[in-house]
């Protein structure tokens, strides 16, 4: 027993001393807790004219009533996004840019979704064209038909666009791009020149389409109820096929793609064919320029040709001429087009030999000619293209 008091008093003996010194160097070295510490308040904003600056502050958490985290975004980092355009030309840089500056700018970072003339490659969306669809069931939205405002399709180019490489366009290289777009729409001429100083004065046709949507007030309370949750209905039938969209499984839809599949070989690129070479490569397509398959395919690369030419019933003369019976047909003389004058004193038939020169290569078969287009580069295409216009003699 007394070896136990004497162990366990020795050690209560100890931890008594380790406290005292502790307790010691705590009042010598340790500021003491006041009674009534002071409150950490907000960091008060700091006064800003700019309303974008205000909203700023507000993100970061500098506002009233918060801690006072981060800071103001700075003046230079504001501009930075606020890039938007309005339709009164309110944040319009300064700069200009031609049609003929935005063809070339187009074709090299646009052509690849939007098509060579704006009409739209596959499912990406067309700029041009549309005019006069809106009403129909199917109605083509482009910046001709459908768009009511240019800032619209300038704040979008300088925002958004090239696609994956947004915001490395100049201010210079988006008013050229704009300016092709509107001249793809039939909407300026190919000498136009697009700047901050003459940009109101360019009206799109649908400026006066858009009303404002007042259903909120006038019909809402009409149809809307609370909404069914469960059990809305006995059973659930399909009752129509989207057509539009191809969007339900049909036996007729596949079919038509197996069909688009065996187009799409036809039209596939093998090899550039330079003008000199372009005469032989539709020796064959004159006897097979009827080939139900070659037609489809030519049909399907006419679309980079069609925003300039029309082919068909009622086809007309635009930016280029109607190539109905061009097959055979003097060159440079369909009615009432104003041919450029290369053209117009040429003289000479379109025959397949001639006609395929001009597509490999418009520019270099008759220099001067205003036609933009570069011209097609796969032998196919061109065989395709010209059995297809051989299709409307």
């Amino acid at each position: 027993m007394s070896k136990s008091l004497n162990l366990f008093g020795g050690a209560a003996f100890g931890t008594v001393a380790v406290l005292t010194m502790a307790v010691n160097f705590a009042d010598r070295n340790i500021a003491g807790f006041p009674e009534n510490p002071p409150v950490m308040t907000a960091i008060a904003a700091p006064v800003v004219s700019s309303g974008l600056i205000g909203a700023a502050n507000a993100s970061t958490g500098a506002g009233e009533g918060k801690f006072g985290l981060g800071r103001v975004a700075l003046p230079e980092e504001i501009a930075a996004w606020d890039v938007d355009v309005s339709p009164d030309g309110t944040g319009l840089p300064v700069g200009s840019g031609s049609v003929e500056d935005g063809e070339m700018l187009f074709s090299e970072g646009c052509a690849v979704c939007h098509g060579e003339f704006a009409e739209g490659v596959g499912n990406w969306p067309k700029l041009a064209g549309g005019e006069g669809t809106l009403a129909n069931d199917d109605p083509v939205k482009t910046v001709g038909s459908y768009w009511p405002h240019l800032s619209t399709a300038w704040d979008y180019v300088n925002r958004s666009m090239p696609y994956g490489n947004a915001q490395t366009l100049s201010d210079d290289d988006v008013y050229a791009i704009v300016a092709y777009i509107l001249y793809s729409n039939f909407l300026v001429e190919d000498d136009f020149v697009l700047s901050n100083e003459n940009f109101l004065e360019v009206e799109l046709p649908n400026a006066d389409g858009f009303i404002i949507d007042d259903r909120a007030e006038t019909e809402y309370t009409i149809w809307r109820t609370e909404p069914c949750m469960e059990n809305c209905k006995d059973s659930v039938e399909i009752t129509m096929r989207a057509t539009v969209l191809d969007v339900t499984p049909q036996e007729e839809a596949a079919a038509a793609q197996a069909a688009v599949a065996q187009t799409a070989a036809v039209t596939e690129p093998v090899a550039e064919a330079p003008a000199a070479e372009a005469a032989a490569v539709v020796a064959a397509a004159e006897a097979d320029a009827l080939d139900p398959m070659l037609v489809a395919a030519g049909e399907k690369v006419f679309g980079k040709c069609k925003a300039c030419h029309q082919v068909g019933d009622g086809a007309k003369s635009r930016t280029g001429p109607h190539l109905n019976g061009i097959i055979g047909a003097d060159i440079g003389a369909v009615d009432g087009f104003k041919y450029s004058k290369v053209l117009a004193e040429m003289g000479g038939t379109w025959t397949h030999e001639t006609l395929a020169a001009f597509l490999a290569d418009p520019r270099g078969f008759a220099k001067g000619t205003k036609m933009s287009f570069a011209g097609l580069k796969s032998e196919d295409d061109i065989a395709a293209v010209t059995a297809y216009l051989a299709s409307f003699q």
